[in-house]
């Protein structure tokens, strides 16, 4: 098990080297300058439409579930354990300065996750059910002029995106579920692997309406409720923010600033930092790796553009919501190199240096909720991948069974194998994405700016409509 887990190690450490690193913020920065910043410009205008009413029905365009559906269901698969195990995994190993480098990652991941989410739906396909399929590999089959190449990076992405679903869509999540309930309540992991095997197939074989049925409403709820949570304890914590953004911010830039013995065995570089900070926050967003976008091309839509923006917010609230309370909650408590903690464990600890026992079991909960939702929400994701490769029904089936028997192993599996696992997935997954959204770059342009007036007409409609009703 320690020779598997020391060349685990050494093909993370090259797969998320400077070349990955690069290729990923990258590209981020490249397609948010190359669309004149539409994404942060027109964020609040996403976040209205996600909020809307017209976001919950299926009236407008064509599609499978409504825009809030499909953004749930995405959220399902990205709101998880990165937002509580990844956070801490990264404030451990990195050091709390990892939490900055998230956010940056998230900011330029916005556009990223807007990119390949309007694609998705621009290219998307119907199935011999009437269903839609699409995802980066739809979109490089039916996107790239060169269609040999489209097709054999539609390939690999789709063949990636199989193995990762196994990976960051079910072990880590099971595993993170498994430790929870055996630190919080001594639940033997068998027993936890069998029961969320169980309900995983239960849910799973009724496809993207029943799990966005499901995701439509626990992802909103566990959502307030760990937000709610984060809020309580920064709230009974507040004389130690100040300590906390110091150590954040500071170890962000400069961790020899930090003196010795201030956050125990803690020594990082900056560059330890960024690593730490981007692997965690693709594992957490999963912007540019191109699954939601696989979910987003389900999505009942009259336009591409407008549902891309629909589906980036995902990045805003998973990292730059939920991710920065998880962390501020870290680093507030004083618990970050004071022990030997990591993973859950650390946030739990965490949570209780606020709220005492209670706070633990919020963060037990938070995770069983994250995690599961995650776990179906990924299922569709590797699903639709394999329906890519294989279309036969019976395949497709043998898949649902064989995910859901899957979330056992990583029941039982070392936390450090699972983790090392996903970050390789992670990264065999987003190269074809990151190498697709550049080629196809100047597409997405034309359809940004094709769609800034209908932005600006919707706009002026809202302000004339409140004029009217206060008159």
């Amino acid at each position: 098990m320690e020779a598997l887990n020391n060349v685990l190690n050494a093909v993370d450490g090259f797969v998320w080297g400077p070349v990955m690193l690069v290729l990923l913020i990258g590209t981020g920065i490249f397609l948010t300058v190359k669309l004149r910043f539409a994404t942060w410009r027109n964020l609040g205008y996403a976040l209205h439409s996600v909020f809307s009413k017209e976001s919950r029905t299926t009236k407008r365009g064509s599609g499978d579930v409504s825009p809030f559906a499909c953004l749930c269901t995405a959220l399902a698969a990205t709101i998880g354990t990165g937002n509580i195990v990844g956070v801490a995994t990264a404030m451990f190993s990195g050091g709390p300065g990892a939490l900055i480098w998230m956010e940056i990652c998230a900011l330029f991941g916005l556009t990223s996750k807007f990119t390949e989410c309007m694609l998705a739906v621009k290219y998307r396909e119907t199935n011999d059910r009437g269903e839609m399929m699409g995802g980066p590999m739809f979109t490089m089959k039916n996107g790239f002029k060169n269609k040999k190449f489209g097709l054999v990076l539609g390939f690999l992405f789709a063949l990636f995106g199989v193995i990762a679903s196994f990976g960051i869509g079910n072990l880590t999540q099971a595993n993170s579920i498994s430790q929870a309930l055996h630190t919080q309540f001594s639940v033997p992991t068998w027993i936890t692997g069998l029961v969320v095997t169980i309900l995983a197939l239960l849910i799973i074989v009724g496809g993207i309406k029943t799990i966005s049925k499901v995701s439509s409403v626990v992802v909103p709820a566990m959502a307030v409720f760990y937000a709610v949570a984060s809020l309580i304890c920064l709230i009974v914590g507040y004389r130690n923010i100040p300590h906390g953004l110091y150590l954040i911010v500071v170890m962000a830039f400069n961790p020899g600033a930090i003196g010795g013995g201030i956050l125990g065995s803690i020594t990082v570089s900056v560059m330890n930092e960024i690593r730490y900070g981007f692997a965690r926050g693709c594992f957490s967003n999963e912007a540019g790796m191109g699954s939601a976008a696989i979910t987003a091309a389900a999505a009942t839509t009259d336009d591409c553009v407008r549902q891309g923006y629909i589906n980036m917010t995902g990045t805003f609230f998973d990292t730059i919501v939920v991710c920065t309370m998880t962390g501020l909650v870290i680093a507030a408590s004083g618990v970050l190199g004071t022990e030997n903690l990591k993973g859950a464990d650390l946030t739990m600890a965490a949570f209780s240096a606020f709220l005492g026992p209670v706070g633990s079991a919020i963060v037990s909960i938070g995770i069983m909720l994250f995690a599961f939702s995650t776990i179906i929400g990924w299922e569709y994701h590797g699903e639709k991948c394999l329906e890519y490769i294989c279309k036969k029904r019976s395949v497709i089936m043998g898949y649902r069974i064989i995910f859901s028997l899957i979330a056992f192993i990583g029941a039982t599996t070392e936390l450090d194998i699972v983790w090392n696992f996903s970050d390789i997935c992670n990264a065999l997954m987003a190269i074809p994405n990151l190498i697709s959204m550049i080629i196809l770059s100047g597409v997405a342009k034309k359809e940004v700016d094709r769609f800034q007036p209908t932005i600006k007409a919707e706009k002026e409609a809202r302000i004339a409509e409140k004029a009217q009703a206060a008159v």
